[in-house]
């Protein structure tokens, strides 16, 4: 790709923001111009970009014009405001928020699942799936293409990065404090999160589930194009700082053994498999995952209580693959259209 591409990353000063920065320079993307941008409170400091360091831009006084591709990770509703104005202007926006997923007019995409989805861009937006989404996908997509998905159980485990900075000061804090046999005092958490596991991420909605559950129902169905498939999901926050880990039950149309899992998982783009019977023979957010771009999977086993189900273990990165490493991934695919 000799052509060169300018670059806005907004929400730069998150979490997010800044390993999209990070992995835009690690993966030499063909960068012109770099634009860092923020609310303007963070406007005027400084975020890293491979060896430089670039001033952060106020988004709101920011002009989109002559912006090719646009990261954002800012939140729904900066997405909402501000997203449609890059693309007026002509650039292609990469959305890591929910804003707009669940529209029929902009893709939903995965790289290593339905990269060509993103080709077809009317709003000139693109959406970055959820992260607890994203790691289940990479994994199932070969799957489902092979003997057809009929239901997925899951039971996520999430970690505290997947709510921001304060969720990981929250239990940082907390950890401090009960070591010392202080008050734990919850703000960011209804209740707290050090040495302890919440069933609760999102607001509830009316059936019961939680937004975050739902995502993993409507998100599936749409990146792997089958609204036939059924997702009975949990999502779990736990005390891991990052790396998110999910236990997964397929039911699938025909019958596939775990040998032909592992085999075809073995070949997948984006997946590692860590599936050794013996202690530590099996992937974890701290051993495996943290800091890494791969979508691990292991104790690969059949469900001996269906003929026609077997079960996995995933765990991945949230920030990275489960967020920025995709965003730059979906803006390759943008740089290769040319």
């Amino acid at each position: 790709m000799s052509k060169q591409f300018n670059v806005a990353v907004v929400g730069a000063t998150g979490a997010v923001g800044e390993v999209m920065l990070s992995i835009l320079a690690e993966r030499k993307f063909p960068v012109g111009q770099i634009h860092a941008l923020a609310s303007e409170r963070s406007a005027g400091g400084v975020v890293k970009f491979g060896d430089d360091e670039i001033v952060v831009g106020d988004l709101a006084t920011f002009d989109p014009t002559g912006i090719d591709i646009a990261l954002f990770s800012a939140g729904g509703s900066i997405s909402k405001e501000y997203g449609p104005k890059f693309a007026a202007a002509g650039a292609v926006v990469i959305d890591n928020s929910s804003a707009f997923r669940y529209d029929d007019d902009v893709p939903l995409v995965v790289s290593e699942v339905n990269p060509e989805a993103a080709k077809q861009r009317p709003r000139g937006i693109i959406a970055n799936p959820n992260c607890s989404t994203m790691q289940m996908v990479v994994a199932l997509g070969p799957i489902h293409r092979k003997v057809g998905i009929v239901r997925i159980n899951v039971a996520t485990y999430q970690s505290v990065s997947g709510g921001g900075r304060s969720a990981m000061e929250e239990l940082g804090r907390q950890t401090a404090a009960l070591l010392s046999f202080k008050d734990p005092d919850p703000k960011r958490f209804p209740v707290q999160i050090a040495f302890n596991l919440i069933p609760h991420i999102d607001d509830f909605q009316d059936n019961g589930y939680t937004k975050e559950e739902m995502k993993l129902v409507w998100e599936t169905r749409k990146i792997l194009g089958d609204d036939n498939i059924q997702v009975n999901p949990t999502a779990v926050r736990v005390p891991v700082f990052y790396g998110h880990s999910e236990a997964v039950n397929v039911e699938t149309r025909d019958k596939i053994t775990a040998e032909e899992v592992r085999a075809l998982l073995s070949t997948a783009p984006g997946v590692e498999i860590v599936d050794e019977r013996q202690p530590g023979g099996y992937p974890t957010p701290v051993t495996h995952a943290s800091g890494r771009d791969a979508v691990y999977v292991g104790r690969i086993r059949e469900d001996f209580s269906h003929p026609r189900a077997f079960n996995l273990w995933i765990v991945s990165d949230n920030i990275r693959k489960g967020a920025a490493l995709n965003a730059v991934q979906i803006a390759e695919l943008v740089a290769a259209e040319g």
